[in-house]
């Protein structure tokens, strides 16, 4: 890291914007350290990052039955340029990303991140600049990355076997994976259209089932969508990591986790992270409303998803 700096100078580069691939300006660095947390399940943890006209994609891979990713729309930005004629992709530790914004978050009086990619040694740049104009720079290395992530996808159209979902609070999805660390590695996720229910059941060192009935605890659920049964085994590993780092701003706002299931078993666990707004955000954005503009709430809303692949093969239940 670099040095503070003053006033807004441009990065060591030395030119324009136009000589970056991206160029983009944030108000909220809490936010996106939130998101990018959710996905770090390991101490040293590396990702790939994918950038295109309509956003950020950042992805973490693990055995190949673990992905963990999280889309920045350009509409969270209040400065989006992107120059590139081909989608850049570029492997970064997030490790590291995530302690550097984490640091930046902590300032005192922050008003602005600035990212830009790539520098002259193919680095991500960031640039923090407080009340009083001084800007502190850090250089991440990047690598090539090895491999491209692989696309996993859930068809919610599918008119012969539609997945099945539950949305519940994130708290209580939390609090029941944390529970079931104790039974051992193998953990069933079972729906039930009659009685509407969801079954957590651990077996390893001891047995232990937790059960969602919909019909009884209609505070806990926020949807329920299944017409038929359906269970699957998952690593427990695996269920852990898709939990553990929800930010505390999601526990405490009861935020919805919604978990998907296709006929195949692959698990979608689906987060919303919201990208809070500065003091000054919200003035600007109320002036903007006064001025007849239109003020999209969602675009101050991200999503991180999870999919996992299951343990093995179905389990009939009936």
């Amino acid at each position: 890291m670099r040095r503070p700096s003053s006033g807004a100078a441009a990065s060591s580069r030395g030119g324009g914007a136009s000589e970056f691939e991206l160029v983009c300006r944030l108000e909220c660095v809490q936010g996106l350290v939130d998101a990018l947390t959710s996905i770090k399940w390991k101490k040293q943890q590396d990702a790939i990052c994918e950038l295109s006209e309509h956003g950020m994609l950042i992805v973490v891979e693990e055995s190949s039955c673990l992905q963990g990713k999280v889309y920045f729309r350009k509409e969270l930005f209040k400065e989006y340029q992107y120059h590139a004629n081909v989608r850049p992709r570029f492997g970064v530790s997030l490790t590291t990303l995530v302690d550097c914004l984490n640091t930046f978050a902590s300032t005192a009086g922050t008003t602005a991140l600035e990212l830009r990619y790539p520098g002259t040694d193919m680095e991500l740049i960031l640039r923090l600049t407080d009340e009083s104009r001084m800007c502190t720079d850090a250089e991440i290395r990047t690598r090539i990355p090895d491999s491209v992530p692989y696309d996993f996808s859930i068809d919610d159209d599918d008119a012969n076997e539609p997945p099945v979902s539950f949305a519940v609070k994130s708290s209580a999805l939390k609090d029941a994976f944390e529970d079931l660390e104790w039974p051992g590695s193998s953990i069933q996720i079972a729906l039930n259209p009659e009685p509407p229910v969801v079954t957590f059941r651990g077996e390893g060192h001891g047995d232990l089932q937790i059960d969602f009935f919909y019909d009884s605890q209609t505070d806990l659920f926020i949807a329920f969508q299944c017409d038929r049964a359906a269970s699957f085994w998952y690593k427990y590993k695996f269920l852990r990591a898709t939990t553990a780092n929800i930010p505390g701003s999601i526990l405490k706002d009861n935020r919805g986790s919604k978990l998907t299931i296709d006929n195949r078993g692959l698990l979608k666990v689906q987060h919303i992270i919201s990208i809070r707004q500065t003091a000054a955000q919200v003035q600007q954005n109320q002036d903007s409303s006064l001025d007849g503009r239109m003020t999209d709430q969602s675009s101050r809303i991200s999503y991180v998803e999870f999919y996992v692949l299951p343990d093995e093969e179905p389990v009939d239940v009936n």
